[in-house]
């Protein structure tokens, strides 16, 4: 197989790994704020961290799964689930097994992967930088 079609298959993988993660993660954060799910009672607006993890969670996760502001918003969600971890899961235990951190751990690098390397095809992102580069009659992006 030519290298090109890899690059092709790598970036829809890239794109259905970006939409099921992101999809995952925002239904952890609607759980948080409006107690669906089994979640139980939504965390009262405002407490710390809770609320704001689940803010996050479901604002920014969303954006990543449509894909649109996918690197700042993708950037923010890692924080997040490293900030989780490290003062949440990591103080409980040396590691995820122990401290019940895998979930913190994995959002937190697959959200650094796609603030690297950005949404993929299936995207907003990808449709505005589509636009741009026919607006521009170049392949290159002037904006």
């Amino acid at each position: 197989m030519a290298q090109d079609a890899w690059d092709r298959i790598g970036d829809v993988v890239l794109s259905v790994t970006r939409i099921v993660v992101s999809f995952l993660f925002v239904l952890h954060g609607a759980a948080a704020l409006f107690g669906v799910l089994g979640a139980g009672a939504p965390t009262p607006v405002g407490l710390w961290p809770g609320w704001w993890a689940g803010l996050i969670q479901f604002v920014c996760g969303g954006l990543v799964l449509i894909g649109l502001g996918t690197r700042p918003a993708a950037l923010i969600s890692s924080g997040a689930m490293a900030f989780a971890y490290f003062t949440v899961h990591q103080p409980r235990g040396l590691f995820p097994m122990q401290n019940y951190g895998e979930l913190a751990a994995l959002y937190s690098w697959f959200f650094l992967l796609f603030a690297a390397l950005g949404a993929g095809p299936f995207s907003i992102d990808a449709l505005l930088h589509r636009g741009r580069k026919a607006r521009t009659g170049s392949g290159v992006d002037a904006g």
